[in-house]
């Protein structure tokens, strides 16, 4: 199985509660040093982290707003806005707010599930992280109608009608919507400081305490997605600090399903694994039991050795994984990779492991931009490491859905309709984070300013702009601006795939050793123009998937490369409404929003020659312009292309349920002659082949 390290040794390192560091910290002059963990055993000054009793956080986030992406980022979240996400409630039923049940003030209405608080999760983040204020007010408008539903009780939001209980045979309430509703409050108190907020949540939260054992977390989606909800009890303790929130997290924990079985999950539904894989470490937060840490990353293993021996940092389960169908051709729903992301995020805060936020970027760079369409008015419910039809046809059994589900489409399934918002958006909230010392870590790499407090004074804050092109790009700068000078520790994470990171001060090129996986630490009295460069060489490196017939994929730095496909974009009628649960609001003008079908122009079964000699020598890097519109993830803007050697392979075509066919035994011997081929970062390739076949 791929990972850098054994499982043994990161559970080993993530129990030691205080991390030595590699060099001696004199307090009173500077010096950089080469850690694994920061110590967690100080407590941030400014920013809110785990009360006790609750474990320390080893990285914090700050509050939503703090963070202003720049650059291609940027881009995307503007696109993001200007596209399927600002402009969801123009076309989703489920967003429409005549009778709605998350609009109507009093829980009755239709559309009372996930849909909308999937949508307001992603938007209303989008709209404080842009600072857009219609999308602001649009959101407390929603939120509003939220706080007008709570109950005498605590209970809020939708609530089950009559017929709702005759349909399901059951008055048993469906708390799913409501964790996610919690989280878009959690974020709305962050940037608003709307004090109503704790109030709601503690009236709620005293209203599960009366649910009995029996009637609570029982129907499958809040059974398997339980972890959710606790992460908003901790939240809501670290601010008020009320030890009855303790023993409903306990409650919490021992009615949501186990994910802590030993080489077994309690379901294999992707959008689950993804989001649920989490919950035995954000309790060990409270239980102090390893075990439950050690499960979490079980878990992540044990997915991707039976179903994730494929590039792009997630597994093939289509929508729920299946025994024998773990070829690379097997894809993942747009959801699963956003709720993945969002889980590395919160596992970078809880254990302080490098490793989370590698494998965050991965997805990001490698599997979710592919899954949209450039000007984000569409996406794919499903999509593949090994993808060269992307149309409206029904691919199952092949893929496990029946239905139109590789079309890129503004009216897809629902929930990756709604639920795809908060990516990119979570994704920019978590570029920075304080850290116990009073310092601050760059934790994602992209351009970005951010407004954080830090050392020892009451308000001694700074501003940082990080300047990068970061993954098409070696270099990463940050700038420090300040009113005076001010002590404090700036983290820098030193990528797991990076074996001669270098670190540049005000000019200077800095002596110490960072090894890869960890962080470099500079703790200095910083001074206003103070730059740091960090130097990430990228290098050549191909992963062997052994367990995937002795398939391949090349890498450079922490972009994977796909070979480049012709792609033919045909409009269709969308025909979502004879798709079951789907639905569009009246009168839509489908020529606004186009779905399309992707097919190869160009051939695509190919396989790689690779021999003994280096992978330098093999394949060429080809640098171009960074593009004048700031977004790299198309196949005319991608800044890196790549020259390599391969041959076709005849056999390996399309398979009778039109998906390219499972990969061929490796190495595959061919009479086929030699040819020159073009690779490219596979995030930009949304027709793709990433495990190639080795030829001879």
């Amino acid at each position: 199985m791929k990972k850098s390290t054994s499982l043994l040794s990161l559970i080993f390192l993530l129990l030691a509660l205080t991390i030595s560091h590699m060099g001696n910290t004199q307090s009173n002059m500077e010096s950089i040093t080469n850690l694994k963990r920061p110590n967690s055993t100080e407590l941030n000054s400014f920013y809110v982290s785990n009360a006790k009793p609750l474990l320390p956080l080893s990285f914090i986030k700050l509050p939503v707003g703090s963070i202003s992406p720049k650059g291609w980022i940027l881009k995307y979240l503007e696109l993001q806005r200007d596209g399927l996400t600002g402009h969801l409630g123009e076309i989703s039923a489920w967003l429409d707010k005549k009778n709605n049940a998350w609009f109507s003030g009093n829980g009755k209405g239709d559309h009372g599930w996930e849909e909308v608080p999937y949508w307001l999760k992603g938007y209303g983040d989008l709209a404080y992280v842009l600072k857009d204020q219609k999308m602001i007010d649009e959101t407390k408008s929603w939120i509003e109608k939220v706080f007008e539903s709570q109950q005498p009780n605590g209970y809020f939001g939708p609530k089950l009608s009559e017929e709702d209980i005759l349909r399901r045979k059951s008055d048993l309430q469906d708390l799913w919507p409501n964790m996610l509703m919690l989280w878009c409050l959690q974020s709305y108190y962050e940037y608003s400081n709307d004090q109503r907020v704790l109030t709601f949540m503690s009236k709620y939260f005293r209203w599960q305490m009366t649910v009995p054992d029996q009637k609570f977390l029982k129907t499958y989606w809040e059974n398997s997605r339980g972890g959710d909800n606790l992460y908003s009890i901790y939240w809501l303790y670290n601010h008020i600090g009320e030890k009855w929130l303790l023993e409903l997290a306990n409650k919490i924990h021992r009615n949501t399903a186990d994910w802590a079985q030993s080489n077994n999950l309690p379901n294999w539904h992707n959008v689950n694994i993804a989001q649920c894989f989490r919950e035995p470490a954000t309790y060990f937060m409270q239980s102090k039991d390893s075990a439950g840490l050690f499960a979490t990353y079980n878990d992540f293993y044990l997915i991707r050795k039976l179903y994730g021996q494929v590039p792009g940092g997630m597994f093939g389960a289509d929508e729920n994984a299946r025994d024998g169908y773990d070829d690379p051709r097997q894809a993942i729903e747009t959801c699963g990779m956003v709720e993945q992301m969002v889980s590395d995020e919160i596992l970078a805060g809880i254990t302080g492991d490098p490793m989370w936020a590698d494998h965050c970027e991965n997805v990001a760079f490698n599997t979710y931009p592919a899954a949209v369409m450039p000007d984000f008015k569409g996406l794919r419910y499903l999509t593949s490491p090994n993808m060269v039809v992307s149309d409206n046809k029904d691919h199952a059994p092949g893929i496990e859905n029946a239905g139109p589900f590789l079309m890129m489409n503004p009216f897809s399934s629902r929930c990756c309709q709604h639920n795809h918002a908060m990516g990119w958006p979570y994704y920019a909230e978590h570029l920075w984070m304080a850290t116990p010392d009073n310092g601050v870590v760059a934790m994602l790499y992209n351009s970005s300013e951010v407004d954080v407090k830090v050392g020892s004074g009451k308000n001694e804050s700074v501003h940082l702009k990080q300047t990068t092109h970061y993954p098409f790009e070696e270099m990463i700068k940050i700038q420090v601006n300040t009113n005076k000078s001010v002590r404090f520790p700036l983290y820098l994470r030193v990528p797991s795939w990076c074996t001669n990171a270098k670190i540049i001060l005000n000019g200077n090129p800095q002596s110490v050793l960072l090894e890869s996986g960890s962080y470099a630490r500079i703790d200095r009295l910083w001074s206003e123009g103070d730059v740091v460069q960090l130097s990430l060489p990228m290098k050549l490196k191909k992963d062997t998937w052994t367990q995937n017939k002795n398939s391949v994929s090349i890498n450079y730095g922490p972009l994977t490369f796909s070979l480049k496909i012709g792609e033919s974009y045909q409009k269709v009628e969308s025909k979502i409404s004879a798709q079951e649960g789907s639905k569009w609001q009246e009168n839509v003008d489908q020529s606004k929003w186009p779905s399309y079908n992707l097919y190869p122009s160009s051939l695509w079964n190919y396989g790689l020659i690779i021999n003994d000699q280096s992978l330098e020598d093999q394949f060429v890097i080809e640098k171009r312009e960074w593009p004048t519109d700031d977004f790299p993830f198309t196949q005319e803007t991608v800044p890196f292309s790549m020259k390599a050697k391969g041959k076709l392979i005849p056999e390996w075509m399309l398979d009778k349920n039109g998906l390219c066919d499972v990969l061929p035994q490796s190495p595959v011997k061919t009479i086929t002659k030699e040819d020159e081929i073009e690779l490219i970062p596979m995030g930009a390739a949304r027709l793709r082949i990433a495990a190639f076949p080795v030829v001879h």
